[in-house]
């Protein structure tokens, strides 16, 4: 049984036709056009060269954004020009035939639950550390959607009463300190620290700024400034965790997204931190911590799992 899983995002549109066991058999990869009309002519024509090629069963999309309840409206997206936007039946419409809609994140994350690094388990929460942060809510083998459709929103929990202002309008939200950007923004500020800074400012005044693939290889080669950056998201991020864990009480949080590729030495203090925020202290049962095994592809490979309720 093969299914087709479409990932919108902000600059390219990913597509594969997807196995039963989660191997992708075919691909294509445009860029995302500007214009909403061209931008789901382009879907429609990807999911029509599939069909020619492929004998294919149901058709997944997924796109960054606020669903609602039902999976068919977008209420809101933050890269593309949809408000309150009919996307499902738009995509149906020009693909011609029956399109399951999921936000991103929750794809991504289904797609580590049933094939990557939270496979095998029931009850799995999923973060993604890139721009901001993105979640996934496992519970019971279910994908949690909530009552309005925003479950998993995990990044605009507060992390910080009054803290720095985020773009979805409040303040303090856990992506404003436990993200990749968020990983900059305290690299930049060490980077003025005369004790630690010594090498983040090289970084800054050889190229005018600091990119997330300096910091990664400062923190690997052991740079003090560099290695305090983590550890503060790593702080904010295992903090939060363990109000997760009171929450929904997962066996396992899989954390994906650029900052992931750092692997243990992300992972080490995240976990920490955690420990030390579980409600019951050492004696709390915790849950493990790994890192997304899916890359860029878990979006589409998740969408298309759920796409005819497999």
């Amino acid at each position: 049984m093969l299914n087709i899983g479409i990932d919108i995002g902000g600059t390219k549109i990913a597509g594969g036709v997807v196995s039963a066991d989660g191997s992708i058999l075919d691909r294509i990869r445009v860029d995302t056009p500007t214009d909403t009309d061209e931008l789901a002519a382009a879907v429609g024509d990807m999911v029509r060269h599939f069909r020619e090629t492929h004998d294919v069963t149901a058709v997944g999309v997924a796109a960054a954004g606020f669903l609602d309840r039902t999976r068919s409206v977008m209420r809101h997206a933050p890269n593309i020009d949809w408000v309150e936007h009919p996307l499902r039946s738009e995509l149906e419409a020009r693909a011609g035939i029956a399109v399951t809609l999921e936000n991103d994140a929750n794809a991504a994350g289904w797609a580590e639950y049933r094939f990557g690094a939270g496979r095998g388990t029931s009850d799995m929460i999923m973060l993604t550390l890139g721009t901001g942060v993105g979640g996934a809510v496992i519970i019971d083998g279910q994908l949690l959607i909530g009552g309005r459709g925003a479950a998993g929103e995990l990044g605009h929990v507060r992390f910080e009463r009054d803290g720095r202002p985020c773009g979805c309008g409040l303040r303090g939200c856990l992506e404003q300190y436990a993200s990749g950007r968020a990983l900059q923004r305290e690299a930049a500020e060490l980077a003025d620290d005369p004790e630690l800074g010594a090498g983040l400012a090289g970084v800054r005044d050889a190229g005018g700024t600091i990119h997330g693939d300096a910091i990664s290889r400062l923190i690997l080669a052991g740079d003090r400034g560099a290695l305090e950056a983590l550890r503060r998201v790593a702080t904010a991020l295992g903090e939060t965790a363990g109000g997760f864990q009171a929450a929904f009480d997962p066996e396992i949080f899989v954390i994906g997204g650029g900052v992931a590729q750092l692997g243990e030495t992300l992972l080490a203090p995240v976990r920490e931190r955690y420990r030390a925020s579980l409600p019951g202290g050492e004696n709390a049962a915790g849950a493990d911590f790994a890192i997304a095994t899916l890359g860029n592809d878990a979006g589409l490979i998740g969408v298309a799992d759920l796409a005819g309720g497999r």
